[in-house]
């Protein structure tokens, strides 16, 4: 596997399978995660720890990849995520809801592997609809 898309559907793919072996492998080992905070993480762990710590809470969740473009080194996928939180989820417990959040994340590649990961999603968003953040006020 050689082009940027391809890598960046493989590694969305892996996380489906829940192959976590597969996922961690696609990882550069020089790996650096960037969240919605901005602050970087850095190491192959601290990828697999957060692509864990969302199929913890969504046990049957899914990645709708919507697109996938590529120029060069740099991936940008653009997909929504699906599940029901029925496990812990950054300290907070179980809801039974369902939930759907539109994220991007981008992919700098280097050797074949995701050397960087920059994801974006709106946080509040998937906290009104677990129930645990008030929903927007209605005009």
């Amino acid at each position: 596997m050689s082009d940027a898309t391809s890598i960046a559907r493989e590694y969305l793919d892996a996380w489906n399978r829940r192959d976590w072996a597969r996922y961690r492998d696609i990882l550069h080992p020089e790996y650096t995660y960037t969240g919605g905070d901005g602050k970087a993480q850095k190491g192959q762990d601290v990828g697999l720890a957060v692509g864990q710590m969302f199929a913890t809470a969504f046990p049957d969740g899914r990645i709708d990849v919507q697109s996938v473009h590529a120029t060069g080194n740099v991936a940008i996928a653009e997909f929504t995520g699906r599940g029901t939180h029925t496990g812990d989820l950054m300290g907070i417990a179980p809801t039974g809801r369902q939930i759907s959040i539109p994220v991007c994340e981008i992919y700098d590649l280097r050797d074949g592997k995701i050397y960087a990961e920059r994801q974006y999603m709106d946080m509040m968003h998937l906290m009104q609809q677990l129930g645990v953040a008030p929903a927007p006020a209605t005009a």
